[in-house]
């Protein structure tokens, strides 16, 4: 049977950037199609929207559209308000749902806004690719 031992799991969590993958996509307010923000996001396969820092989302002056609660990892709950932002990466651009996070909130690109942009996310590899899309017919 192969085992770890604990010295050596002490010393997995100082590798650098391990599993993490940062990406820059720019951000527009939903209404305009003007000047947009670029933002470097850490890409969070656990996240279901995208979080926007403070001086980010009041600077593209995003409009809260609704309050929801969050569960974080220790079970804490916070409220945040959400709004919605386009985002562009590459030649993909989609409108996504955000979190209006505080200014110490860190820019997370969620699931939902990879989807809408038509990519995923490899769990091997944490590189981001296209998504095979599929559509059914009825009959």
């Amino acid at each position: 049977m192969f085992r770890i031992s604990v010295d050596s799991l002490s010393r997995l969590r100082y590798l650098p950037s391990m599993g993490l993958t940062y990406v820059k996509v720019k951000v527009f307010t939903n209404s305009s199609s003007g000047k947009g923000r670029e933002v470097q996001f850490l890409v969070d396969s656990g996240a279901v929207y995208s979080v926007l820092p403070e001086p980010v989302w009041k600077g593209l002056k995003l409009k809260p559209m609704r309050k929801v609660d969050f569960t974080l990892a220790d079970g804490t709950i916070i409220s945040r308000f959400v709004a919605e932002a386009s985002f562009e990466l590459h030649d993909k651009r989609g409108t996504s749902p955000v979190v209006l996070g505080s200014k110490d909130d860190v820019p997370l690109l969620g699931m939902v806004t990879l989807e809408v942009l038509g990519l995923m996310i490899n769990p091997l590899t944490r590189q981001l690719l296209p998504m095979h899309l599929v559509m059914a017919r009825i009959g």
